[in-house]
């Protein structure tokens, strides 16, 4: 690496932030770094990291600034005082936010000179530096491209289109489907062990049904695209019978039956629209906005 293509800023040292710049120091890049609590530097200093004692020093120690903050509001906030120091730049937001604010902080960064990528980490703080981890990343291809090796060292890179709104939204529907996941996960744990079941008992087993669940997600994927819901496997009807078993046994046994009702209402709109007889997939015509909406 050249001498300046090795040097990386990390702003926000949080638990994430933490581990990013732990990341980098561990990958050979020089890396500097700010947290408004200086307190939070000392740990990564011990192991080489030098720290800027301003936002301003921090963004001109490095070509690449990755900002590692609560969301995009605190990031404006830290940034907009010292935008004039992003000019040739590349500023690389791993914090949370929308995708709307992802595109807004993409303009703003170009009205300043900078380069912007944008990007989810879809793993926790020990996750980090894991090659199995997904790192997230939208923006100017070539921008990605330039940086695709200091970025690697952060777990395995899923780079999803020049629009930078995409990587945030990738990141919010996926946590969706990770809450959804373990709510459901945790209903059914609360069922089984009501009669006695552990949790480590019944984990087992839903683990090998979410590898059967997959593949019906993967079949499901190409009847979403197609608007074509072919009933050949169960339809919303035969579903929305079995998903009675629950409920009755959720009640029966004391268990909260919130969720499964609200999946059975969901179930239950798509039947009214006339998706009874069709497939699990249809109830996508009931969650997503109309085409003549759209």
């Amino acid at each position: 690496m050249s001498s300046e293509r090795s040097k990386v800023t990390v702003i926000g040292l949080g638990s994430m932030g933490s581990a990013l710049a732990d990341v980098f120091l561990k990958g050979g890049y020089e890396t500097t770094v700010w947290n408004r609590s200086a307190d939070k530097a000392r740990p990564l200093v011990d192991r080489g990291a030098n720290a800027a004692a301003s936002v301003e020093e921090a963004v001109a120690a490095s070509s690449v600034v990755v900002v590692c903050v609560l969301d995009y509001g605190v990031v404006r906030s830290l940034l907009d005082p010292v935008a004039g120091s992003l000019s040739g730049r590349t500023l690389v937001n791993l914090s949370s936010g929308s995708p709307e604010q992802a595109r807004e902080t993409e303009a703003w960064a170009r009205e300043h000179g900078a380069e912007y990528l944008d990007g989810g980490i879809m793993a926790t703080p020990p996750g980090v530096g894991d090659p199995r981890s997904m790192m997230l990343f939208s923006g100017s291809p070539k921008v990605f491209e330039a940086h695709r090796s200091t970025l690697s060292v952060l777990g395995e890179l899923l780079y999803l289109g020049a629009d930078p709104g995409r990587a945030s939204l990738y990141d919010t529907a996926l946590l969706g489907l990770m809450w959804s996941t373990f709510t459901g996960w945790l209903h059914g744990t609360a069922v089984v062990g009501a009669d006695g079941s552990s949790a480590v008992d019944f984990t087992e087993v839903a683990i090998r049904w979410l590898t059967t669940v997959s593949g019906f997600m993967t079949t499901y994927a190409a009847q979403v695209d197609e608007g074509r819901y072919p009933g050949d496997d169960a339809t919303v009807d035969v579903q929305i019978a079995t998903i009675d078993h629950l409920v009755h046994a959720a009640r029966a046994r004391g268990v909260d039956n919130a969720l499964p009702e609200l999946l059975k209402a969901t179930m239950e709109r798509a039947a009214a629209k006339g998706h009874g007889s069709d497939g699990y997939a249809s109830v996508i015509e009931v969650l997503r906005r109309p085409a003549d909406a759209r």
